[in-house]
């Protein structure tokens, strides 16, 4: 029995295993990545908990907005080789001209091109950042983090543990939540049911979390009625 986290890991897992049963939380759009063949009825040795509906990715430019209403133009980190990152991207790119802002990408693949990338966008005023979810954006959050704070970018990430290591704002499923019901899966495997018969489930718990100490930082008075939504205000 494997228990995984990110896309990834359970493509590489899958090549090594096809009899191994595989229960992953965190994984958005699983069918398109060919991870399982239906949400309803996964096949195979795999099935789990996807984390966002591409929709979601909307409510993150909202968020930036919210909390900075002078943003014009905002710069999304994504992975383009993932169907993930099209499809987030494409969901911001549908919210833009409602909000007046101009959104631009950034691959995630390469550190250094993010940092000059976001070291360039970051010479005009009026911007902001979105960080969607990745693989490779994850194993490079402090510095995606720091230079979002030296840069004096304002920005948004899709889980908690960007705030609490020092991101502004995040707007995601609760990790712990999944990893709980996943836990449930794992039980019901043991005892006998096949990954193959149990349905891809959405995440049903979502969390809004700010961190004051960096709002400070960057200049930005956070309104109260966003500070009154907040699930979690790390001060």
């Amino acid at each position: 029995m494997l228990l995984v986290t990110g896309g990834t890991t359970v493509g590489i897992l899958q090549q090594a295993t096809r009899s191994i049963p595989i229960v992953f939380v965190e994984v958005t759009d699983p069918v398109n990545r060919g991870l399982v063949a239906s949400l309803a009825r996964p096949g195979g040795n795999t099935t789990g908990f996807t984390q966002f509906e591409f929709s979601t990715a909307g409510k993150w430019l909202e968020l930036l907005k919210q909390i900075v209403p002078n943003v014009r133009r905002a710069v999304v980190i994504r992975d383009p080789s993932e169907t993930s990152g099209i499809g987030q991207f494409a969901a911001i790119q549908a919210m833009a001209p409602s909000l007046g802002v101009d959104v631009s990408p950034i691959d995630a693949r390469d550190i250094g091109a993010i940092e000059r990338a976001m070291t360039s966008f970051a010479r005009n005023p009026n911007g902001g950042m979105i960080l969607t979810p990745t693989g490779s954006a994850r194993g490079h959050r402090e510095t995606i983090i720091a230079l979002a704070a030296r840069l004096k970018l304002p920005a948004v990430y899709p889980y908690r543990y960007y705030v609490a290591d020092g991101g502004l704002i995040s707007y995601g499923p609760d990790v712990t939540e999944q990893c709980r019901r996943a836990a449930e899966y794992v039980d019901r495997i043991l005892r006998g049911e096949k990954a193959a018969d149990l349905p891809v489930q959405a995440a049903t718990k979502y969390a809004m979390v700010v961190n004051l100490k960096t709002a400070k930082m960057l200049g930005i008075d956070v309104p109260p009625m966003l500070l009154a939504r907040a699930d979690e205000v790390i001060e």
